[in-house]
């Protein structure tokens, strides 16, 4: 079974497509399982993301795409949800949806992914900003809010890399990540960005596997195009690492399913 859950709309201002062509493309490709999981509205950066008063429009649009398409694939309903203090809203995280992705993408409100700001890594000490990247990232895992961990050591994106052991450095947020009950997504975006490598690495991908943390699969789309990206990539890593089940979701309840 193929399954791809963390995809997005025009509604976040920065993809392109229809509802309808993505899913379209996703029959195509004989994806089962194709998730939408807009950027949640905040009242911050909001430039990137869906309006807090488009998410009626939005699940609505999402819901009678699941019933048109009913015969041919099963669609999902969710959000990614930046993990920022004090920015995150209880309409979002209480919100009905299939699932919710915890995603950090913001280190002190810098948006280190952002290609718009990438200026800021010359000012600051590449080590720390790992730390703080993955502090952030064990602090929304213990938040116990989210059911998917978004794209972990997106802060490689750029190619700074740190001179420390990315495993000692995610080592406690993995733990979190366990602790908490989430499933870790393979992402193949990050084949698209500097870095040329699947979010997670495949050294994390081992420490989580060790941790029998589950994972689900996602091609991240902002385009058409880009629907099942990176896919044949991801099912390899995952299988040399160990993993032969990957995580689906219904309404917050998960099922783990061969691939």
């Amino acid at each position: 079974m193929r399954i791809d859950i963390h995809n997005h709309t025009t509604r976040c201002n920065h993809a392109e497509g229809t509802i309808d062509e993505f899913i379209q493309r996703a029959i195509e490709l004989e994806i089962d399982v194709y998730g939408f999981s807009e950027h949640a509205p905040m009242d911050f950066d909001q430039k990137y993301r869906l309006a807090f008063e488009e998410m009626e429009a939005y699940t609505q649009e999402v819901l009678e795409a699941k019933e048109r398409y009913k015969n041919d694939i099963r669609i999902l309903l969710g959000y990614e949800v930046d993990y920022l203090p004090g920015y995150m809203d209880e309409r979002v995280l209480n919100a009905k949806v299939d699932y919710l992705i915890g995603s950090v993408h913001f280190i002190d409100k810098w948006g280190f992914d952002n290609p718009e700001f990438i200026g800021g890594y010359k000012d600051r000490n590449i080590d720390e900003i790992w730390k703080a990247y993955f502090e952030a990232t064990e602090m929304m895992a213990k938040t116990g809010k989210f059911d998917i961990v978004g794209h972990l050591d997106l802060i490689k994106v750029f190619k700074f890399m740190p001179s420390i052991d990315t495993r000692l450095l995610a080592k406690d947020a993995l733990k979190a990540i366990k602790a908490s009950n989430m499933v870790l997504e393979l992402n193949a975006a990050g084949l698209r960005k500097p870095v040329g490598e699947i979010y997670p690495s495949r050294a994390l991908l081992e420490e989580a596997y060790e941790l029998d943390i589950p994972i689900t699969f996602a091609s991240d789309a902002h385009s058409v195009e880009q629907v099942g990206f990176g896919y044949e990539e991801m099912i390899i890593l995952a299988k040399e690492v160990g993993y032969t089940k990957a995580m689906t979701f219904e309404q917050r309840d998960r099922e783990l399913i061969v691939f």
